[in-house]
């Protein structure tokens, strides 16, 4: 059946198209090379940040296996992009012509039942099926990849605090060192304090003397 243009694409359809012309979102997901297919290259903050803004949930799997029923499939291993002829940069036009492919197979099943589509329609489930399995493991294994990373940022952490304190306390005890130093004037050698015979005495003597002065200048003055 073809499509006027007072028809509208599903909803669905357009929300991801808006998300993935996004420039702003290109880091997580995007067009890939020559724009005949869209790849999310960061699937834990695609669904955590994204799907929620356009789609009210953040489920990866759901967003998927609505994919599925679009005629999208996966086409790559190493990453989640995703591939429909009719889905390309640059011509949202086409996005009128894309139809859920569940309604297609009840159509198919009223005209011809006899042309294999149940068979169709299971291989559709499988593959929602595997597809959400993958993307619950990529979760998965991306959750165990951040608890990592606390883990590895916690215990540099804990050493850089231990480090401080160590610091802390030898700037305190340079400083205890260092007011002694200044009360005790006995002569050092390599560090060590030497007790110097009649060090003492000198000292004290040195005092009387001061005070002698200082006691016999003040009655010349008078």
């Amino acid at each position: 059946m073809e499509c006027g243009r007072k028809c509208t694409p599903p909803p669905f359809l357009l929300k991801t198209y808006m998300l993935v012309e996004d420039p702003a979102t290109d880091d997580v997901v995007s067009w890939n090379s020559d724009g005949t297919a869209f790849v999310v290259w960061q699937p834990a903050e695609f669904a955590r940040d994204l799907l929620p803004t356009l789609f009210k949930h953040s489920n990866f799997s759901s967003f998927v296996r609505q994919l599925n029923t679009y005629g999208f499939r996966k086409v790559a291993t190493s990453r989640w992009e995703f591939f429909n002829e009719r889905f390309r940069k640059g011509e949202r036009e086409l996005l009128y012509e894309i139809r859920r492919r569940k309604a297609w197979s009840s159509k198919q099943q009223t005209i011809a039942p006899n042309q294999g589509t149940p068979q169709d329609s299971d291989e559709d489930q499988r593959s929602s099926s595997t597809s959400s399995s993958s993307g619950y493991t990529t979760l998965v294994d991306e959750n165990k990849r951040l608890k990592k990373e606390n883990g590895v940022l916690n215990s540099e952490l804990s050493t850089m605090k231990r480090k401080c304190k160590e610091l802390l306390d030898l700037v305190s005890k340079c400083s205890s060192h260092a007011k002694e130093d200044e009360e005790d004037e006995r002569p050092m050698l390599f560090g060590v304090r030497l007790d110097v015979q009649g060090g003492r005495e000198m000292k004290r003597n040195r005092a009387d003397i001061s005070e002698t002065a200082n006691l016999m200048l003040s009655q010349s003055c008078k």
